[in-house]
């Protein structure tokens, strides 16, 4: 995923554009694009040997501006707003129970269909 990233030109380090093969130091600068917001990484340090994930915000730090985390939020309000979710095509399954409703006749009113 970071590979193509990096092919397709999306990431930087230090304000020139990476190969996937780019290797980083500490003080390094990465940035690079995700959910439509332009995220920066510092590196603050390079482990001995590879950690799991929990471990990585050890050796990384996020300098990306809370307004566009902001941005990010007021984009999904607008989304909701323009058109809520699950309204919209009916499923397969509310399709069916509209149609069970439909064919329903209540009990004191079946004499009168017979």
């Amino acid at each position: 995923m970071v590979t193509e990233a990096c092919k397709k030109n999306h990431v930087t380090v230090n304000g020139q554009i990476a190969k996937p093969s780019r290797e980083v130091y500490p003080t390094d600068k990465i940035t690079f694009r995700k959910d439509q917001i332009t995220q920066i990484i510092t590196v603050l340090d390079i482990p001995e040997s590879r950690v799991g994930a929990k471990l990585v915000d050890i050796y990384r730090r996020n300098d990306t501006p809370a307004e566009a985390f902001a941005h990010l939020e007021l984009l999904k309000l607008s989304k909701e707003h323009y058109r809520k979710t699950g309204t919209g095509r009916p499923t397969k399954k509310d399709r069916r129970d509209i149609d069970e409703y439909g064919n329903e006749i209540p009990e004191d009113l079946e004499e009168d269909f017979l």
